[in-house]
């Protein structure tokens, strides 16, 4: 998968949200509660393994994410990225200031090794 590499490179939180539902303004955050932020290491390490999941097609489902990951700069203000990923449909759709349109809409591998791991992260970090 990949994320935008401006965006990775200046961040310093990344925040884990558990979805609730999905949003009502094409490009606003996804709502839900913040489960885990994630700093130096522990933020660079997971951006890593999103970046490491394979592709895969799509499979249909309707979109129905449970998690997303928002990326910050220093400045904490606006997300320069968030990523909300369906493990059923295997896409991430992502939006925010730094993500080029090429970018928006990818498909993974839900069934990877990097894909479970990066779901047990997510679970570890539900609120």
């Amino acid at each position: 998968m990949q994320l935008p590499a401006e965006a990775v490179a200046g961040a310093v939180l990344v925040e884990v949200v558990r979805i609730s539902e999905l949003p009502t303004v094409r490009g606003a955050p996804y709502p839900g509660r913040a489960g885990a932020h994630w700093i130096g290491s522990e933020a660079a390490g997971a951006l890593a393994l999103i970046e490491s999941l394979p592709g895969s097609e799509q499979h249909r489902c309707g979109f129905s994410p449970g998690w997303s990951v928002r990326a910050y700069a220093d400045t904490l203000d606006l997300a320069l990225f968030e990523a909300a990923f369906c493990f059923s449909c295997h896409e991430v759709r992502m939006h925010g200031t730094a993500v080029p349109p090429v970018l928006a809409t990818q498909f993974f591998d839900a069934g990877a090794p990097q894909a479970q791991a990066l779901l047990a992260l997510f679970r570890e970090a539900a609120p």
